[in-house]
C-alpha cells in the first residue's frame, strides 16, 4: 500500500472519529429543545457534554489539517468550492462554543434562553450541513480540467446531498438521545430512551434509502459489507435501547456511524473528489497528494502523537463517566 493510500485511510478514520464523538454532542445540543422540559433539565443535558465537547472538535481540526498536508489539491478544491456551507459550519461552531461558555455567566431568563437557542441551532445546522457536504463529495461535483470547482452553491443542494443531510441530522440526534439515556438518571433518562426509539425508526428509513442509493451509484463489494454492518448495528441499537441497555445501545449507534462513514469512503476510493464533468478530471489519491517525502514525515509525526492524544481523551471520558440528574444540580448549588 502506497503512503497516499495510507493517508486516505487515516483521514477517513479522523472523520469517522469526529462524527462518532461530535455526533452525540450535536445530538445533545438539538435535544435541549426536543427533550428538556425546563431550565434544570437543559442544564443537565449541557453538563453531560460540558467536559468533552471541545475535545471532540479536535478531531475536525486534525482531519482538516491532515487533508491540507497530505492532499493539498483536495483541500484547495474542497474548501474553495464548498466555501459558503463550510463557512456557515465554522460560524456555528464558534457561536456554539461561546454559547456553552456564556450561558451561565448571567442569571437573567432572557440571557440564558437566548444562549440555549443558539446552542440548538448551532448544533442542528452543522449536523445537517456535514451530510450535505459529504453527499456531494461522494456523488461528485463540477470539477474542470484545472482541478477547480466550477459549480455554484445551488449545485450542492441536489436531492442526494440533501438526503445525506437528513441522515446525519437524524442519526446524530438519535446518537445524542442514546448518549443522554446513558449519562442521566431519573425521568429524563426514561424520556430519552423513548425518544431514541422514535428517532431511531426515522433514522433507519432515511439512512437505508441514502445508503442504498450510494451503493447503487458508486458502491462495490466492500461498501456493501459496510452497508450491512450499519443496518444491523442500527437495528441492534434500537433493541438494546428498548431493553434498557444504554451502554450497548450507545456503542451500537456508534458502530452505525462508523460503518456508514466507512461505506462512503469505500465508495469514494480511489477518488477523493469525483468530477461530474469528466471522470478524467477527478481528484484521486494520486493526483491530489503531497510528495512521498512529505507523507513520510507526516506518518512518523502521526505515529508518535496519535497514541498520546487518544490516551488523554480516553482518560477524560473515564473521569467524567458518572450519570447526572437534576438532583445533582441542587446538590452542587447547596
Amino acid at each position: 500500500m502506497e503512503l497516499h493510500d495510507v493517508w486516505f485511510v487515516l483521514i477517513a478514520v479522523l472523520w469517522t472519529g469526529y462524527f462518532f464523538l461530535e455526533g452525540f454532542d450535536f445530538g445533545v445540543g438539538i435535544l435541549t429543545k426536543l427533550l428538556a422540559r425546563n431550565r434544570p433539565e437543559k442544564r443537565v443535558l449541557i453538563n453531560t457534554i460540558g467536559p468533552v465537547w471541545d475535545g471532540n472538535e479536535v478531531w475536525l481540526l486534525t482531519a482538516g489539517g491532515a487533508t491540507f498536508a497530505a492532499f493539498p489539491e483536495w483541500y484547495a478544491t474542497l474548501f474553495s468550492g464548498f466555501y459558503l456551507p463550510l463557512l456557515v459550519i465554522l460560524v456555528c461552531l464558534i457561536v456554539r462554543g461561546v454559547a456553552f461558555e456564556y450561558r451561565a455567566k448571567r442569571s437573567e431568563e432572557n440571557w440564558q434562553r437566548n444562549w440555549e437557542t443558539a446552542i440548538f441551532w448551532s448544533s442542528l445546522i452543522p449536523a445537517f450541513l456535514w451530510g450535505v457536504a459529504f453527499g456531494n463529495i461522494v456523488r461528485g461535483v463540477k470539477i474542470d480540467r484545472n482541478l477547480e470547482y466550477v459549480g455554484g452553491v445551488g449545485d450542492l443542494l441536489n436531492p442526494y446531498a440533501l438526503l445525506g443531510g437528513l441522515v446525519t441530522l437524524t442519526l446524530f440526534t438519535f446518537h445524542g438521545a442514546v448518549f443522554t439515556a446513558l449519562k442521566t438518571v431519573g425521568d429524563i433518562r426514561e424520556r430519552a430512551r423513548k425518544l431514541a426509539l422514535r428517532l431511531g425508526l426515522v433514522t433507519a428509513v432515511v439512512a437505508l434509502a441514502f445508503l442504498l442509493w450510494t451503493q447503487a451509484e458508486t458502491g462495490n463489494g466492500r461498501s456493501l459489507v459496510a452497508l450491512v454492518v450499519a443496518v444491523l448495528a442500527l437495528v441492534a441499537a434500537l433493541v438494546a435501547n428498548q431493553a434498557g441497555r444504554e451502554g450497548w445501545s450507545f456503542a451500537l449507534s456508534g458502530v452505525t456511524i462508523v460503518a456508514a462513514v466507512a461505506m462512503l469512503f469505500l465508495s469514494l476510493f480511489p477518488n477523493v473528489m469525483p468530477s461530474t464533468l469528466n471522470a478524467d478530471w477527478s481528484l484521486t489519491v494520486t493526483n491530489a497528494s503531497s510528495s512521498p517525502y512529505t507523507l513520510k514525515i507526516m506518518t512518523w509525526c502521526a505515529g508518535i502523537a496519535t497514541p498520546i492524544v487518544l490516551l488523554y481523551q480516553g482518560w477524560t471520558y473515564w473521569v467524567f463517566r458518572k450519570r447526572i440528574g437534576t438532583q445533582h444540580l441542587a446538590e452542587a448549588a447547596h
